[in-house]
């Protein structure tokens, strides 16, 4: 195969579709949870979606005090948990979803990759905010890959640290998904509302990865989640968001050079300079 072949052939780009879910914010009800889940994979899967992304501390909610944590945490070998992931297995799509996770005597803010009801492995967030006393903090960084694009996972507050991003890019990944659960006091939200895709943006740019966001979004008690969820391009634009406040689904579709002679789909360069998929 030489340069001459044309980027628009099949054969030269693995494709992904990746959608990010934002779903209404729950709190304390597992059940509720995995229904919202099974409902947004479904309609995930029928959009046509390979890879799907959902916010930190998804399964029991972001939960503050610390008792409730230390009553609904799972461990990932449970049989509670093995029933949530057994009503998973009829999906198709890689699905990464957050959790409060139980190891031993300690406790982890933990994000999954599942597949047809199995654990692929698990992310747990390194960068504790100090309300998160009842965790501690990861320090591994898997890289999981699906239809040939490798992705890494970093939960929220890891995004204020680029070396973590770094990681991720330097383990040879593409794409870094980001479950976040960002249900803060009305008047922080608000300060909020529009920064946390200023800090995602910088972390595309210094790393060249592509970054997806998974927030919750609505109210509870006197807090308040607008989002975003969001795809964010390597060079920090913000190629589409959900609306704020609003339950919903983000999709993109990703494509990257399955062979370094295949020409991308902008003429005269060849898809050897291509460090990242392209639109």
């Amino acid at each position: 195969m030489d340069c001459i072949r044309s980027a628009l052939h099949p054969e030269c780009f693995l494709t992904v579709r990746v959608a990010a879910c934002q779903p209404d914010y729950v709190h304390c009800d597992i059940l509720r949870s995995v229904k919202n889940l099974l409902r947004l994979a479904s309609d995930a899967q029928a959009g046509g979606a390979d890879l799907i992304c959902f916010p930190e501390c998804f399964l029991q909610g972001y939960l503050f005090d610390e008792g409730e944590a230390v009553d609904l945490a799972l461990t990932l070998d449970s049989d509670e948990f093995a029933r949530v992931l057994e009503r998973m297995t009829d999906l198709d799509p890689t699905i990464v979803f957050g959790l409060i996770e139980k190891k031993g005597g300690r406790r982890f803010n933990t994000a999954v990759a599942v597949r047809h009801g199995i654990v692929l492995g698990a992310y747990r967030k390194m960068n504790l905010l100090p309300g998160e006393d009842a965790f501690e903090a990861g320090g591994e960084v898997p890289v999981f890959e699906v239809g040939g694009i490798r992705f890494g996972i970093n939960i929220c507050n890891d995004l204020n640290f680029p070396k973590c991003a770094r990681a991720v890019a330097d383990r040879g990944a593409v794409l870094l998904l980001c479950p976040c659960n960002n249900m803060m006091g009305r008047a922080n939200a608000e300060r909020w509302k529009f920064r946390h895709n200023e800090i995602r943006s910088r972390r595309a740019i210094e790393t060249g990865l592509w970054l997806i966001s998974s927030d919750v979004t609505g109210e509870w008690g006197n807090r308040v989640s607008y989002g975003p969820t969001a795809v964010i391009a390597p060079d920090g634009s913000v190629v589409v968001q959900a609306r704020l406040l609003r339950e919903g689904i983000v999709y993109h579709e990703f494509k990257v050079a399955r062979d370094p002679m295949c020409l991308p789909v902008e003429p005269g360069t060849c898809a050897s300079d291509l460090g990242a998929p392209s639109i």
